[in-house]
């Protein structure tokens, strides 16, 4: 067993599913101790338990209870060493800018970016502290580049998560602080099942443009994290770090 994150702590938002399940595991792996904010309370105490961590309820869009996220992971082990502000959602009523409310854009657009800009804010101070930290942000694939399916609000909101990770990274890169944008490709996680298995169309649309010709797994992008938040990135910030199987390269896609 390696420990690449011996000593660190790390707070994860989303931590009960998907990349952000699939990033604590890999980080108590590494030996970080890890806390989790979710709001499933049903999972997240077993998980906390399974990795030797700490959860945490926590709606990510509530500036009170994610100051309460980071004030619990330091008062628990002592430091915020890392921040995978990684809660996101993606509902099936945000689509095409002629049919999506307002309703519905402003709700992904907290959870989305105020969310990391709120936990960007509440860990920035024990890190500034400690002179040192690594945060990673969850943006997009599409963030850099249009998609093939209209996701109007979750698109612009994760541009803005782009656009936010790249300020920060400049801003406090002499304080010992890194901050990148984890740009994930299509993933194979609950969130895209859920989507994508009310929409088979959709989802064949999104896998012809992937070069390897498939979606990712969860523990492909927590690697990608891994990196990211240990010692072996430490000249990286500011930067839109994409794991997408190819698809910000291509022209086009070769067929089987």
């Amino acid at each position: 067993m390696s420990a690449r994150l011996s000593g660190k702590t790390a707070v994860i938002t989303g931590g009960c599913s998907g990349i952000g399940l699939a990033t604590a595991r890999r980080f108590a792996e590494e030996g970080a101790k890890v806390v989790i904010g979710d709001l499933d309370d049903a999972k997240g105490p077993g998980i906390a338990e399974e990795i030797g961590g700490s959860y945490l309820h926590t709606d990510v869009t509530n500036p009170e209870q994610v100051t309460a996220l980071f004030a619990h992971a330091k008062d628990a082990f002592g430091s915020v060493d890392i921040a995978f502000n990684n809660a996101g959602i993606s509902p099936p009523d945000d689509d095409s800018i002629l049919t999506t409310s307002l309703e519905a854009w402003k709700r992904v657009q907290e959870v989305n970016l105020t969310s990391v800009y709120l936990c960007c804010q509440a860990a920035l101070p024990y890190m500034i502290e400690q002179g040192k930290g690594s945060i990673i942000n969850t943006a997009s694939f599409v963030a850099v580049m249009g998609a093939a399916t209209s996701q109007i609000s979750y698109t612009a909101s994760k541009g803005g998560v782009l656009s936010m990770s790249r300020e920060l990274g400049v801003q406090f890169a002499r304080q010992g602080i890194r901050v990148n944008a984890l740009c994930p490709g299509p993933v194979n996680t609950p969130l895209l099942q859920e989507l994508f298995a009310k929409d088979p169309e959709r989802a064949a649309r999104r896998l012809v443009h992937i070069p390897v010709g498939r979606f990712a797994e969860p523990i492909e992008i927590a690697n990608a994290v891994l990196f990211l938040a240990s010692d072996e990135s430490s000249f990286i910030t500011a930067s839109q770090f994409l794991v997408d199987g190819g698809i910000a390269g291509a022209y086009v896609t070769p067929l089987d």
